[in-house]
């Protein structure tokens, strides 16, 4: 069995100025559709959330 992928919040919800969220670096989107994802969408948005921290903090 395939374990469920787990949201990646820290309970700093707080939204930027691009509606990213300056916690979990998901978008308002991401964050309303993630219990309709599939598990392979929700690695997708936690891959990319991954590289907007990233872009953010200027890290390689």
């Amino acid at each position: 069995m395939t374990e469920t992928v787990k949201s990646p919040c820290i309970n700093v919800c707080a939204l930027d100025d691009d509606d990213v969220c300056v916690g979990c670096f998901r978008s308002m989107r991401e964050i309303t559709d993630w219990s309709e994802y599939s598990n392979d969408r929700k690695r997708e948005v936690v891959a990319q959330a991954r590289q907007r921290m990233k872009r953010r903090y200027n890290l390689a």
